[in-house]
């Protein structure tokens, strides 16, 4: 992949990253005070809501699964407070649904795991006009197949014996499925 010149991160250098694996946080800390942002850091949605809240960022990275939530109600609240907020969703969880359901909800842009300082900073500052490059490992059948089934499950409210009738699957051949990780 080409590099890009490197984007300037505005006068407000406020990052807040939100995530209860707590190695990971404090390596993207790290990383992201190393690049010049001011980074806070929140370990769960209560925590990551009360600093959105009280001191609402410029930037925010906040994961999707949590243990005690969905961190798209840390994003609701970011957009609620501060509507310039450039947040960035990360799971390790990807599929199209939650990437979907997460830029409907304000986020700026959606990554799956593992993602490292450089793809954040790129997220978090990439223009709003600028078209991401083509990937260059598109995915494989089964992985699109995955991400329709999870498209569906998500519709469906993740109701597996709806989301079986309207695949025409066999209910425990669907919760086989999603019980595995996705296909590479």
């Amino acid at each position: 992949m080409a590099e890009t010149a490197p984007q300037k991160i505005g006068p407000d250098k406020t990052l807040l990253l939100v995530d209860d694996d707590e190695p990971f946080l404090r390596r993207l800390a790290k990383a992201m005070e190393k690049r010049g942002f001011e980074v806070e850091t929140a370990g769960s949605v209560a925590a990551g809501r009360a600093v959105a809240t009280a001191r609402p960022p410029a930037y925010a990275v906040v994961d999707l699964r949590l243990e005690d939530g969905n961190g798209l109600d840390v994003v609701e609240v970011l957009r609620d407070k501060r509507p310039d907020c450039r947040v960035v969703v990360l799971t390790g969880y990807g599929a199209i649904a939650t990437a979907v359901a997460a830029v409907k909800i304000g986020a700026t842009d959606y990554l799956s795991k593992p993602a490292d300082a450089t793809d954040v900073t790129n997220a978090l500052l990439a223009q709003p006009d600028t078209l991401p490059p083509p990937p260059e490992n598109p995915m494989s059948a089964d992985r699109v197949r995955w991400e329709h089934i999870q498209r569906v499950y998500e519709l469906c409210d993740r109701n597996v014996s709806e989301t079986a009738r309207r695949l025409s699957m066999h209910r425990r051949t669907l919760q086989r499925i999603l019980a595995k990780r996705s296909p590479k």
